[in-house]
């Protein structure tokens, strides 16, 4: 489905970014790595090329633009194009209003929201130049529409992909650039056989969910076949977020 095509995965060394990698790459696509965590990018780009899997780790830090423009050019560079971009990059907060530092504020907004915007503006300079356009895919969250206490800038910046995600549709569909988000739920990211019946059967879908539910939801929203798709925000959390619930 993705053969030759080149995908970029911000975030991509590590959890659900590097579950969307594999994924890719067993399905033929050029992957470019894009990840602050040197050590874990050049380490997944060793076992990749390893096992056969076309792989390249760029060491990226998405706060900073001119490191951006970098990745762009450099993947320009190494395979002629880009074709997909997942904004997976991210971090969580866990934190009283009371206590947040601006400076804290504008770190995570800056690494989840802004970031996701210039990565999508400088993949997009070099999408529009092909036949077929493009796509990109950011994470959002289910805690984009609910929330736990001491969430506040991580739920501001997930929002925010939303919103982002239907303006960047309107503004790049004229360059045959698709703009979508997927909102995960609870995605296991480590010991999933440490995972408690209870945790899974909460589900609707009876499980907790794994990375390649994420990567299986990109694959979707950048098949060039559902160009028809843009502007949406998909949620995958194992049915999570339609279960009413009452308190006592």
């Amino acid at each position: 489905m993705f053969k030759d095509s080149v995908v970029i995965v911000t975030g991509g060394a590590q959890g659900i970014g590097k579950g969307i990698v594999l994924a890719y790459a067993q399905n033929s696509a050029n992957v470019v790595i894009a990840d602050i965590n040197d050590d874990l990018g050049q380490q997944l780009e060793k076992d990749m090329l390893a096992q056969g899997l076309p792989a390249l780790f760029v060491k990226t830090d998405v706060t900073k633009e001119q490191d951006i423009v970098y990745l762009m050019q450099h993947t320009v560079e190494q395979f002629g194009t880009i074709n997909i971009l997942i904004n997976n990059a991210g971090k969580f907060q866990h934190k009283s209003p009371y206590d947040v530092t601006c400076e804290e504020w504008n770190y995570l907004l800056q690494t989840n929201l802004t970031s996701a915007f210039f990565c999508a503006r400088e993949a997009a300079k070099v999408m529009r130049n092909n036949t077929r356009g493009g796509a990109i895919v950011s994470l959002a969250s289910t805690r984009a529409e609910m929330s736990e206490p001491y969430t506040e800038a991580y739920a501001a910046t997930k929002g925010g992909i939303v919103a982002l995600t239907h303006a960047l549709a309107r503004s790049l569909g004229p360059d045959r650039i698709t703009v979508n988000c997927i909102s995960p739920g609870w995605i296991e990211t480590g010991d999933y056989k440490a995972l408690r019946p209870i945790d899974h059967t909460q589900h609707l879908s009876g499980r907790v969910g794994v990375p390649e539910d994420i990567a299986q939801a990109c694959f979707y929203l950048t098949n060039p076949n559902n160009n028809f798709v843009t502007g949406i925000n998909l949620t995958v959390d194992g049915g999570m977020t339609k279960k009413m619930i009452y308190e006592d």
